[in-house]
C-alpha cells in the first residue's frame, strides 16, 4: 500500500473511532465495535457493488454494529448488578399462593366453570358447550365464580397492585391487623 492510502486509512480509522466513541461514551467499547466494523467490512466487501460509496457504506455498517452493542447490552445481566442480599418479595407468587388454598373452597360448578375457562383456556363458548348451558349462563357462572374467589382473598389479604396489574403488596389480614 502506497504511503498517502496508509495515511487515509489512518485517518478514516481515526475519524471512525471518534463517531463511534461520540455514541458510546466508552473509548474501550467504542474501539470493540470498531474492531468488529473492520471485520464486517473485509466479511462483507464483496457485496459492494458501487466502490464509490465505500465510505457511507461503512458507515452504515459502523451505525448498525452500535445498534446491535446497544440491543445486545440492554438485553445483558451481570451478575454483580443484582442485589441479591435485598432481592424484593414476590407479591405475584404470594397472592398465586392464596388463589390456589381458596380455588377448592368454591362450590363445585363454579370452581369447574374457573378451572375449564382460567386453567384449561377454555373460551366462556366452550364451556357452555361442555356444560349444556346456555352462553349467558357460563358467562355468569364464570364471573361469579370470580367474584366468590375475589371477596374470599379480600377476607384474608390485603392486596395492592401497580398500573401493570402486577401485586405490590400481600398481607394476610390476620397477622397485620
Amino acid at each position: 500500500m502506497a504511503p498517502s492510502a496508509n495515511a487515509n486509512l489512518s485517518f478514516f480509522q481515526n475519524e471512525l473511532k471518534g463517531f463511534v466513541h461520540k455514541r458510546v461514551k466508552d473509548k474501550t467499547v467504542a474501539e470493540d465495535i470498531l474492531h468488529d466494523v473492520f471485520l464486517k467490512v473485509q466479511a462483507k466487501i464483496g457485496q459492494l457493488q458501487d466502490t464509490e460509496k465505500i465510505t457511507g457504506w461503512i458507515y452504515q455498517i459502523t451505525k448498525n454494529t452500535i445498534i446491535d452493542h446497544f440491543r445486545k447490552e440492554s438485553k445483558t445481566i451481570y451478575a454483580g448488578d443484582l442485589d441479591w442480599e435485598n432481592d424484593a418479595p414476590n407479591f405475584n407468587a404470594c397472592v398465586s399462593g392464596y388463589l390456589n388454598r381458596l380455588f377448592p373452597t368454591l362450590p363445585d360448578m363454579y370452581r369447574e366453570a374457573l378451572q375449564l375457562t382460567e386453567i384449561e383456556n377454555l373460551s366462556q363458548t366452550e364451556l357452555a358447550e361442555r356444560l349444556g348451558i346456555s352462553y349467558s349462563g357460563a358467562k355468569s357462572r364464570v364471573q361469579r365464580a370470580r367474584q366468590m374467589l375475589k371477596e374470599k382473598m379480600d377476607e384474608v389479604l390485603i392486596v395492592r397492585t401497580d398500573a401493570y396489574g402486577n401485586a405490590i403488596v400481600c398481607e394476610d389480614r390476620k397477622s397485620c391487623c
